[in-house]
């Protein structure tokens, strides 16, 4: 495909499939992938990146030529929107990604994602807590994510089902 996008924005909240779009979109257009997870927030071990630090992660990403990059902190969305030229935003119901963080939690219990940054294993233990901030934070980001998605005037696409996610990764089949 022609006029393929090199730097990709992907938003979404917690369980919307965002770093499995990213991971997938990145090898069809053959760009790497940056999970917010791994590259912004956290360091090993579960310790929170200084918000400046993050920042600055943020803004040495969007500065590269060519990235798929996922994930959230909606205070730095312009960063991204800069240079991106295309924003996706997975808008995935509530209850399909609350039984996405749980499937999650479950099938990787003591394990480290591939986003994620090392030694952040998942745990059983922290589901309580993960479940509370989806529910508690679904409203305000998702309100977030529709006012940035409806202002800007990058090239876009809202994806809220598996069929919607194929048809785009599909458009960009070598």
């Amino acid at each position: 495909m022609t006029n393929q996008p090199k730097r990709v924005m992907i938003i979404g909240s917690a369980g919307s499939g965002k770093s499995t779009l990213a991971r997938l979109l990145a090898e069809r257009l053959s760009v790497p992938a940056y999970h917010m997870d791994r590259e912004v927030f956290w360091l090993p071990g579960w310790v929170e990146r200084e918000h400046d630090d993050q920042v600055a992660q943020i803004e040495r990403i969007a500065a590269l030529d060519e990235w798929v990059f996922e994930g959230n902190k909606s205070s730095t969305f312009s960063i991204r929107e800069a240079r991106a030229d295309l924003l996706i935003w997975l808008d995935v119901p509530l209850w399909k990604r609350l039984w996405r963080v749980t499937r999650r939690a479950i099938v990787q219990n003591g394990q480290t994602r591939d986003d994620m940054a090392g030694g952040c294993n998942e745990r059983l233990t922290m589901l309580p807590g993960f479940w509370w901030f989806v529910l508690s934070t679904a409203a305000s980001s998702r309100r977030k994510q529709q006012a940035f998605f409806e202002k800007t005037d990058l090239p876009k696409s809202r994806l809220s089902t598996l069929q919607d996610v194929e048809t785009l990764l599909e458009s960009y089949r070598a």
